[in-house]
């Protein structure tokens, strides 16, 4: 494992959430691999072949006007072709706008991700993605409370 494996890889996380961010649909296509992929959003069942997952993201994004990821916690383990990224995504997200506005409310979230990357002729492409979400104080309060 080499230190520009790693930072390969890193590079192409980054592209992963910048694809996101910037609403590029066609370079979040680029990222992933041609054969079958899956992926796992919070709350979601599992995705799984191009399409699906595709399609999933083109759903999210065409529903999404801004969203900005943080990444914490990332911790990238390349295993010959294979490489494992984990991370807490830090979500910043706003829904459409209401009554002319020019954004819907900011919405802030914690995921922690798996990202499941194989090495192509073309470079690092993602074979997998999952995301889960982390339950806050006021989470687990409301759990309490429901019991």
């Amino acid at each position: 494992m080499s230190g520009t494996d790693i930072e390969a890889v890193e590079e192409a996380n980054t592209a992963f959430y910048e694809a996101m961010e910037q609403g590029d649909f066609d370079a979040l296509s680029a990222l992933w691999l041609e054969d079958e992929i899956s992926c796992v959003h919070p709350g979601w069942p599992v995705l799984s072949g191009r399409g699906e997952v595709l399609r999933s993201y083109a759903l999210i994004m065409s529903h999404t006007d801004y969203i900005q990821f943080f990444l914490t916690d990332t911790k990238v383990v390349v295993i010959g072709d294979t490489a494992l990224v984990t991370c807490t995504e830090n979500i910043l997200s706003g829904g459409p706008a209401e009554d002319g506005g020019e954004l819907g409310p900011l919405v802030g979230q914690l995921v922690v991700a798996t990202n499941v990357f194989r090495r192509t002729s073309g470079g690092w492409r993602l074979w997998s993605h999952h995301g889960s979400p982390v339950l806050t104080d006021s989470d687990e309060d409301e759990e309490e409370d429901s019991a």
